[in-house]
């Protein structure tokens, strides 16, 4: 009997537990990318959605030439290039072209435009490029060299060593799928970059040496004619590469909903029936991203905080507000009640006159340690001062001042003093007249 009675009691706790307990939050379900390093980032905010090893050192085959891109970007734009500028390839700058590099096929003595170059280079991936306008552009390949490793440390790229332009293998050429990021986000600032590495094909026309060429791009994402069933609906650009030590990587970015993303993997190999992982596994990870995210309100402009107000006798109290509603990119089970920390940076009090929309501090949304919104607090209402309050602390903070009491000590003992000396003299000099009556009556 007692035994049955134990058991009910325990059967009816779980019972009762199981209805009460509050289940936990959803975990967002880690896409586990296969490849050495991945990279996801929202491109909008910067926000980093996924990262796998992002800051482990790998070779970058062909990517290396986002950063040639780059630099070929900046220059347009400062005028020291044209795109319809024809430059010659020299029998130096194909010096270092191996027989398995992936090329054009141009030619020492051939000219070709800018832009045609650029083609031939994203496209294609044609090895000899970067060298071609790394030479016309700084005189040598070596100078153009350095300027890829000096533009890198400016924009961060503390993991990053280029050794050539084109990507082959090399101990002591590296990067990180972090730093590939920085470089990746720069040059997709430029419309013509982002034209020609999003171009399917491109008809590079008769030059001097050669008839007119057909290219086709190597990004699986955007094209089916080198790779059938890779297509990804929102897919723009960027860039392929692929060498023994690199595997088969790939930089790519997509647009869904008003939303563009920025992938980057490297390391990945092929499946066991020959798939192209790098393919693959990007347009799983954009699938996720999308997936999983949405914007979420984490700042209203009508919530309110009070600040304390001194120097006016109309209030004690100032309501400030975010200056707008605040949306960001977060999980999609995400609870920002409870999720989010939200950091007041606010004076301690303020002080009179006070406008209304007056900056007085900010709000900070913070999420897994990471800042995602800072975003101002204004004040909702005017604040007139007291004149009378004013002065009265002016005059308080002067008399506070070290000098001013110091003044007003020594002020205060020369007073003192001078009291004292005056009631001394006072006494001798009647005990002066007094000694004087004594005497004469004595007579």
């Amino acid at each position: 009997m007692k035994i049955r009675r134990i058991l009910s009691v325990f059967l009816l706790t779980v019972l009762l537990s199981t209805m009460f307990c509050i289940a936990p939050a959803y975990a967002l379900e880690d896409p586990d990318i296969q490849a050495a390093a991945a990279l996801l980032v929202d491109a909008d905010t910067g926000h980093v959605l996924y990262a796998k090893n992002e800051n482990v050192r790998r070779a970058p085959a062909s990517l290396t030439k986002l950063m040639v891109s780059l630099l070929v970007m900046e220059a347009l734009e400062r005028g020291e290039l044209k795109l319809d500028q024809p430059i010659t390839a020299t029998v130096s700058s194909l010096a270092n072209l191996t027989p398995d590099s992936s090329t054009a096929d141009i030619r020492a003595g051939e000219t070709l435009t800018v832009e045609q170059l650029l083609y031939c280079m994203l496209l294609v991936s044609a090895n000899e490029v970067g060298d071609i306008i790394g030479e016309a552009y700084c005189g040598s390949v070596g100078a153009f060299i350095d300027l890829m490793n000096q533009r890198a440390m400016e924009l961060g790229c503390t993991n990053t060593n280029f050794v050539n332009s084109s990507g082959l293998d090399d101990p002591n050429h590296y990067t990180t799928a972090w730093d590939l990021y920085l470089i990746t986000r720069e040059v997709m600032k430029y419309d013509t970059f982002m034209t020609i590495c999003n171009s399917k094909s491109y008809t590079v026309p008769e030059t001097n040496i050669s008839g007119a060429r057909e290219l086709h791009t190597t990004n699986g994402l955007i094209s089916n004619w080198r790779y059938l069933g890779y297509l990804y609906d929102g897919a723009v650009g960027i860039k392929t590469g692929t060498t023994p030590e690199a595997g088969r990587c790939l930089v790519s970015s997509a647009k869904r909903s008003g939303r563009s993303l920025v992938s980057v993997m490297l390391g990945a190999g092929l499946s066991e029936d020959g798939r192209i992982m790098s393919f693959l596994e990007t347009a799983r990870l954009f699938d996720w991203g999308f997936d999983n995210f949405v914007f979420t309100k984490v700042t209203d402009e009508d919530k309110l905080y009070a600040v304390p107000v001194e120097l006016s006798k109309e209030t004690d109290t100032i309501m400030v507000h975010p200056e707008e509603t605040t949306e960001v990119l977060l999980p999609k089970d995400l609870v920002p009640e409870t999720d989010l920390t939200y950091k007041l940076d606010l004076p301690e009090s303020v002080d009179a006159p006070i406008a209304a929309g007056q900056r007085l501090g900010t709000v900070t949304v913070i999420y897994n340690g990471e800042e995602y919104a800072v975003v101002p607090l204004l004040a909702v209402s005017d604040v007139s001062s007291s004149r009378f309050l004013i002065i009265k602390r002016t005059i308080q903070q002067y008399l506070a001042m070290p000098y001013v009491r110091i003044g007003l000590i020594a002020l205060a003992v020369l007073i003192l003093v001078l009291v004292i000396w005056i009631r001394l003299t006072r006494t001798r000099r009647r005990y002066r007249r007094g000694g004087k009556r004594y005497r004469g009556r004595s007579r």
